[in-house]
């Protein structure tokens, strides 16, 4: 098995793909178990297309932050959820965010940790450490480290091994969502 990426970053971008017909958003949001009144963060959101499922499910008294690195999606999310739970922010989730720390119940990133470096990879363990509450949940989706018909290079991609090694929080679930896709839970 391969150690985590160096601090060498590979060249992977997702400006304007969606993964959203890819995925099944059903199991996804089963294995989430999303409740009235939760806190989540979509990292990586790009056009928020979860974001706003989890802002249905988490109701009025729930808080959804649209993260993502791209300014253009950020600005098309923030028109698009006006007045509504979602809160689109700039940021980056291998640097430290502008969110409070402790206050985030779930960390949701979809397909956009493949790729990154180990430095990336520490960031990213730091600030959702530094973000979860003490019970929260980092829930990563990923493709499979396997030949599929479409997706980033294979020796960009990280099985479930590696993630779970490179994240550095306890794994508590791995669930097949699919043909080629996994959803790993880490606790707090």
């Amino acid at each position: 098995m391969s150690e985590c990426r160096d601090g060498e970053a590979k060249k992977h971008h997702h400006r304007g793909r969606s993964s959203e017909s890819l995925l099944n958003k059903a199991e996804i949001l089963a294995a989430l178990s999303i409740t009235p009144g939760q806190v989540i963060l979509d990292a990586g959101c790009g056009n928020g297309y979860m974001a706003k499922e989890f802002a249905q499910r988490t109701g009025e008294s729930g808080k959804v932050y649209a993260l993502d690195p791209d300014e253009e999606s950020i600005g098309v999310l923030e028109s698009e959820t006006a007045g509504t739970i979602i809160v689109p922010l700039v940021g980056d989730m291998t640097k430290q965010t502008s969110l409070p720390a402790s206050s985030i119940d779930l960390i949701y990133m979809s397909l956009v940790v493949h790729g990154f470096s180990q430095p990336d990879m520490d960031g990213l363990r730091d600030e959702a450490k530094r973000l979860l509450k003490p019970d929260g949940r980092l829930a990563i989706v990923e493709i499979k480290k396997e030949e599929t018909p479409f997706g980033p290079p294979l020796d960009i991609r990280f099985s479930p091994e590696e993630l779970c090694k490179g994240i550095g929080l306890p794994p508590s679930q791995l669930i097949d969502i699919g043909q080629w896709f996994y959803l790993q839970i880490f606790s707090r």
